[in-house]
């Protein structure tokens, strides 16, 4: 094999050394990594790495319709070659940089993905050949949650940048809340500023809008109304109006669509959707052309774009059988705002299945099954519940909110009564979050609301005062909820927020409302968002909906095979156990037999063979990572299913022994959490920690097997003799080595973000690393290579004591040297590096005013004092050349830290 366009022959794509081949490329890639989705997940700047659950695979290289065998490649290890057959020619590589990277308000960096890529740069290429192609661009349908709107930006910005013209693009949606979300991503990654006026109040004010030659402008599809019997007017005769139509459904088949299409004569239409074009009519492609991209929802969780989804039944003793229920009631309700003869049509037609939905002891079970299950989930993202309408809305949240205080009252009470430690703290972790959580109802506003809630016995007043407000720091309730640190964490709606609306630690619905299709769809897409720690999304439902789930998958989201891409939740449980039989097998091929330590009848002696089989496993970094992933993978599942998982016949047996394998390989088991089925493990895990959690002992010696601590590593009070001797004592020396190279990884990922001046430090521990894994040291000669590193990183964390400067200073300093300095000329730089820091410590509320990374004016201004300061005390040695390049240095490592958020800013 061989690199297009290089120099460099490989035999295979291990062979390429991705670090020094990408090294000039800035931020793209950092140690062989690709930094961050575009999804809208936000991963900050600073250490520019993404959390291991953004990384994605590039597995097609040319042809979005490929269909690569993933088993295949992960079999042999060659997920690389595709990268680099894809991405790394020079031609693709140099459209990615230019095209395919967006900086969230210049702090988040956001990266296309592989679907992206390819379904963008078809769209681009279709748009070159407009002219043939009669206005219709085609449609580009990929499924919701795999970052549709930041690929409308991403193309708008190829487009303006690569093909000459002075083009407008047209963004049409058909919801309110949909419009500001893709007004806010193109605003926050600068296609746009907040100064220009590119949201049209109105029908009159859009028709003015489009008789010039803005650059962008946003609107709803309901602004092209017009007076009754009159002929809607020609705007534009202009070709290079983009019309790029967002959830192109039912509103583009009627007289507001034929509006804009009779005022644009001449323009380029293109559908974004979520959903495919059904119907014997495909009516949607007769607007707008065939497919120039397709990405469904089964590829998007092949692809980890997004997490997969289950399904629960709710309680059977408030189940509707689907089938009882006309579909037309569901389409009726997918529009919260009824007109008058939906109104009637309801009132007569449906009246006995909404009196059944909404009848108040049923939502009192309901409400009661919500308290219970929410606050005892494995991973606790935020909820939403969906009601048929705005009263039941309101309604079910003051159920909860009452049954949710009776709840923590009932806890207590058996707090208080319980002699059982262990329970105790398990029901008051669940009193503890259920203190924190706060709830909202998010409802559209209509004329005369209190009044009609009022004649309903509910108030809505508090709701809505609270969903038009902001708090001290300026953010609304969009905002709170979005934000998966803000206690608000449940929500209750009927429409608002199903639609274009992504807050990715949602990870659980329940859903009470008669849905279809494509409204379906797009409901259960608020739980399919990638977020840390979140495995899967759960959707409860109350209405016995999955007959019509899997009929809208079947349309919506297959990949034409036999498996429908949301399971109920059994599936979820029968994958536990397979991944559970597939982790013991793993382990029993490398000599670790985990039923070993579920014999009866030697209890207390296999305690030892829990650090013996971590010795195993911690031997080489590949099998210690592959375990990793197989036991990470066995919590993920159980937590998934709590609380569901203790109603079912499950032993857990083998889960806990295979979590506290891993808790002794990563050194940080807390007995006090894991539960079991059997006694015989708690006895185990008793016994296994003396006294403080973070040590292990070896049960039959007494000796440590792991010492680990949560601190950061105090490298001056190590003794270096003692861990040799230590060392050549100790039972389990793999483990030893692995725990070490934790502390060590820690120390120097602190030290670095302290002082960017050292990659040398991490550049020679990776060299260690990987003459250990090729086999070129033994463990003897590894552990003394890894302490007398050690001594290196001791030293150098206290060098800026010996140079007589503060970490910061130090910083400067080693930023500001150059070759061949003599003993007085170093002085005056490191007097240049003091009086620097001062300055700008000095001078902070002037210099760094809000914003001043982004704006030229305060940008020049700290460039100045920088100037100013390192001309007074910098040596003559430093010509004008190395001068300019040292101001210019030091200028962008603060601007790098105030994007960054820390140091340097306001």
């Amino acid at each position: 094999m061989e690199l297009k366009n290089s120099n460099i022959p490989v035999k295979n794509a291990y062979d390429i050394n991705l670090q020094n081949y990408l090294k000039d490329i800035p931020y793209l890639f950092h140690y062989n990594q690709i930094c961050v989705l575009s999804n809208g997940t936000e991963t900050k700047l600073g250490s520019f790495k993404a959390g291991y659950e953004h990384y994605f695979e590039w597995l097609k290289t040319a042809d979005e319709k490929e269909n690569p065998n993933r088993n295949a490649i992960r079999e042999n290890a060659i997920s690389l070659e595709y990268l680099i057959a894809g991405l790394l020619k020079k031609e693709s590589l140099v459209d990615y940089v230019e095209s395919f990277i967006l900086f969230d308000r210049q702090r988040t960096k956001l990266i296309a993905k592989n679907h992206q890529y390819l379904g963008v740069n078809n769209v681009f290429e279709t748009f070159k050949n407009r002219e043939n192609l009669n206005g219709k661009l085609g449609v580009f349908w990929h499924t919701q949650g795999s970052g549709k709107s930041y690929s409308m930006v991403m193309l708008a910005r190829k487009i303006k940048h690569k093909i000459s013209g002075n083009f407008t693009f047209l963004i049409v949606t058909d919801r309110d809340d949909l419009d500001k979300q893709i007004y806010k991503n193109f605003l926050r990654t600068e296609f746009i500023t907040k100064e220009e006026k590119v949201q049209p109040a109105n029908s009159m004010a859009l028709r003015e809008e489009l008789k010039t030659n803005k650059t962008i402008l946003f609107t709803l599809i309901h602004k092209f109304r017009y007076d009754k019997g009159k002929e809607y007017p020609i705007l534009s005769e202009r070709d290079d109006i983009i019309v790029i139509v967002d959830e192109a459904h039912r509103t583009q088949y009627k007289d507001l669509a034929e509006n804009m299409r009779k005022g644009l004569p001449k323009a380029q239409f293109l559908a974004f959707t979520g959903t495919p074009l059904l119907g014997a009519k495909r009516l949607t492609n007769s607007w707008f052309g065939d497919y120039v991209s397709e990405y469904n929802f089964a590829e998007s969780i092949k692809d980890s774009a997004t997490v997969p989804l289950y399904y629960v039944n709710g309680m059977k003793e408030v189940q509707l059988q689907n089938d009882y229920l006309d579909t037309d009631l569901a389409e009726i309700l997918e529009n919260e705002e009824l007109n008058e003869a939906e109104k009637q049509r309801l009132e007569n037609h449906y009246a006995r299945e909404m009196e059944i939905i909404k009848r108040d002891d049923r939502l009192d079970k309901i409400a009661r099954h919500i308290v219970y299950h929410f606050p005892r989930r494995g991973f606790l993202g935020k909820g939403m519940v969906i009601s048929v309408d705005k009263f039941t809305a309101v309604k079910m949240y003051d159920k909860v909110q009452h049954y949710w205080k009776e709840e923590i009252k009932n806890l207590n009470t058996q707090i208080a009564s319980l002699r059982d430690e262990e329970k105790r703290k398990e029901l008051k972790v669940i009193v503890d979050y259920m203190r924190k959580v706060e709830m909202a109802v998010i409802i559209s506003e209509e004329d005369k609301e209190e009044e009609k809630f009022y004649k309903a016995g509910l108030t809505v007043k508090y709701h809505r005062e609270r969903m038009n407000s902001v708090d001290e720091n300026g953010f609304d309730i969009e905002d709170n909820f979005k934000n998966p640190e803000h206690p608000l964490q449940l929500v209750f709606v009927c429409s608002m927020w199903l639609t274009g609306f992504d807050a990715p630690s949602v990870s659980t619905l329940y859903l009470d409302k008669p849905m279809k299709g494509h409204t379906l769809m797009q409901t259960i897409a608020r739980a399919n968002r990638v977020y840390p720690g979140k495995t899967s999304g759960i959707v409860i439902g109350y209405l016995d909906v999955f007959k019509s789930l899997k009929r809208a998958l079947l349309d919506y989201a297959s990949d034409d095979s036999d498996d429908v891409p949301v399971k109920e939740v059994d599936k979820l449980y029968a994958q536990l156990l397979e991944t559970i039989e597939n982790t013991k097998d793993f382990c029993l091929a490398h000599n670790v037999d985990l039923s070993r330590v579920l014999d009866e009848t030697e209890v207390f002696t296999n305690l030892s063979l829990f650090g013996e089989f971590a010795d195993i496993l911690v031997s080489q970094d590949e099998v210690r990572n592959e375990f990793r992933v197989y036991a990470n993978t066995v919590n993920n599942l159980y937590e998934a299913l709590r609380p569901d998982i203790f109603k079912m016949d499950f032993d857990a047996g083998y889960k806990e022994a295979i979590l506290y394998l891993k808790g002794i390989i990563d050194g940080k088991i807390r007995p006090e959490k894991l539960e079991s089925a059997k006694g015989k493990i708690n006895q185990l895990l008793d016994v296994s920690v003396i006294a403080e959690e973070t040590a292990q002992y070896d049960a039959n010696t007494g000796t440590a097997l792991v010492v680990t601590t949560t601190a950061p590593v105090d490298l001056s009070k190590l003794d270096m003799d003692e861990l040799r001797e230590h060392f050549r004592k100790v039972k389990y020396k793999n483990l030893e080595i692995s725990n070490l190279r934790e502390h060590i990884e820690k120390k120097l990922a602190q030290m670095m973000r302290k002082n960017v001046t050292r990659d040398k430090f991490s550049e020679r521990f990776r060299s260690i690393i990987d003459e250990y894994n090729a086999g070129g040291a033994q463990n003897d000669q590894f552990y003394l290579k890894l302490l007398k590193y050690m001594e290196e990183l001791k030293e150098e964390e206290a060098r800026h004591i010996k140079e007589e400067l503060t970490e910061s200073e130090l910083e400067i300093y080693d930023l500001l040297q150059k070759d061949k300095l003599t003993k007085d000329e170093l002085n005056r730089v490191k007097l240049a590096a003091r009086e620097l820091y001062k300055t700008l410590l000095e001078k902070k509320e002037e210099l760094f005013v809000v914003g001043w990374e982004k704006d030229d004016q305060p940008q020049e201004k700290v460039r100045k004092e920088i100037m100013t300061v390192l001309n007074n005390y910098l040596p003559e040695s430093y010509d004008r050349e190395v001068f300019s390049n040292k101001i210019n240095l030091i200028f962008t490592h603060i601007v790098d830290q105030a994007v960054m958020g820390f140091n340097w800013v306001a």
